[in-house]
């Protein structure tokens, strides 16, 4: 049963298909498009949301799954069923660790939801370096895979300005104008300049020069994490749009980048060996890929050292450090110790307010994430944390309410070492504070 629902993408199929990818991170996404584009890939990114959406997924995966697979199988069926593309000449893909997370499953769930939905003919491509399933097709070569490591260089390090100076922009959107320029243009200089990290380093030099010319207020706000289930985390569709609504109540957002997840996964390969002796032949590749990607992101947290104009990531090393008094390495089911250790990696960098993002559905995250936070305040008394939990039938409403609580503490600590500094806070907005009372 399951052989016939397996439907490979084939080199015929690449010629005039068109390939639909769920939005998750929607600038990385959208240079990694224009890269799979230059290798000849049609590819679009699925950009539907609202409650329509919601119950196309209901209707077709059950309603205990992990939440987003529910909102990314709904997009999907949304799509196909929405008679902008032909369902015969359409291929969808979905990314996969391959690790014991519920979300490797996400290809069948989806293939059966095909199935019932009458569109069982549709090919799925599995998206994994794991080497899940083979797909004639979609290859993955070396350049390609080096042009997707730089776009999620590229698309860090525009998640991180554009959060450090879209709360402060004098003059309102020039942030995020100048970010989809800039995307546009990166995608543009990776198919003209190659594969380059000196290009690379140039580019971020340029980026950096960019966003510091935007005209930005000085004036202290309260600075917010967001950690969480790597879905949840980052898509607006999933977090009800998180992103905007701390910065629409006040608030300056930091949201560890793609890169250190990715790094995550490259550790989690070296620990099977240092833990278990599994994958002896592939533990020296994989410790000079780790080595590689230390390298790399050093050098571009140093070029933001040596700007000066804005705060630089935490290198995955440090962040490793902090993590292992509390929770060992071999702790790799769904964000495993990167979750508990991203927000150790806030607190450390002065960011003492978090928000940790909770699917329905996802039990590692709720372990590592809800159930350290305990232990983790514990022994770390400034640290400020809200769990909020996204599912189908969880109230916006109750969870913008809990974060606004948890911004009222924060606003509180603010004004009290404002006090003591003799700075004046930045007011609370005035919805907000309505709410609060």
């Amino acid at each position: 049963m399951e052989d016939r629902k397996y439907i490979p993408f084939t080199e015929e199929m690449r010629k005039d298909y068109t390939i639909l990818v769920p939005n998750m991170l929607p600038r990385h996404f959208k240079l990694f498009l224009r890269i799979f584009e230059s290798y000849g890939y049609k590819m679009e990114l699925l950009e539907s949301s609202g409650q329509e959406v919601v119950e196309k997924g209901l209707k077709y995966v059950h309603n205990d799954t992990c939440y987003p697979a529910i909102l990314v199988i709904g997009q999907f069926l949304d799509a196909l069923t929405s008679g902008k593309y032909d369902p015969h000449k359409t291929a969808l893909v979905l990314f996969q660790t391959g690790g014991g997370c519920r979300a490797s499953n996400y290809i069948f769930l989806l293939r059966k939801a095909l199935e019932r939905a009458g569109y069982g003919y549709v090919p799925v491509i599995s998206f994994s370096l794991a080497g899940l399933e083979k797909h004639p097709g979609f290859k993955l070569t070396v350049p390609l895979l080096l042009r997707l490591f730089f776009a999620i260089i590229y698309g860090d390090m525009l998640l991180t300005l554009v959060n450090q100076c879209k709360p402060y922009e004098i003059n309102p959107g020039e942030t995020e104008r100048l970010a989809d320029e800039l995307t546009t243009l990166l995608a543009e200089k990776m198919q003209k300049e190659g594969v380059s990290f000196k290009k690379v380093k140039q580019n971020c030099k340029m980026i950096l020069s960019r966003f510091a010319a935007i005209p930005r207020r000085q004036e202290p706000k309260v600075q917010v994490g967001v950690v969480g289930e790597i879905y949840v985390k980052y898509s607006p569709f999933g977090n009800n749009n998180l992103e905007q609504f701390l910065i629409d109540e006040g608030a300056e957002v930091t949201v560890p980048g793609l890169l250190d997840f990715f790094m995550y996964c490259v550790v989690s390969n070296m620990t099977d060996y240092e833990l278990y002796g599994l994958h002896k032949l592939r533990y020296p590749v994989v410790k000079f890929v780790f080595r590689y990607l230390v390298k790399q992101q050093n050098a571009i947290i140093d070029l933001i050292k040596e700007d000066g104009t804005f705060k630089a990531p935490t290198p995955i090393t440090h962040t490793m450090e902090l993590i292992r008094e509390q929770m060992g390495l071999g702790t790799k089911m769904g964000e495993g110790w990167l979750l508990p250790a991203e927000m150790l990696e806030l607190n450390d960098s002065g960011v003492h307010n978090i928000v940790c993002t909770q699917p329905f559905g996802c039990l590692p995250n709720h372990i590592c994430g809800k159930g350290m936070m305990k232990p983790l305040k514990e022994k770390h008394p400034d640290m400020n944390i809200v769990a909020i939990d996204y599912d189908a039938g969880a109230s916006r409403v109750n969870q913008e309410n809990r974060i606004k609580l948890m911004l009222a503490n924060a606003r509180a600590r603010l004004e009290e070492q404002t006090r003591e500094d003799g700075v004046s806070a930045a007011p609370a907005p005035e919805k907000a504070a309505a709410v609060v009372s």
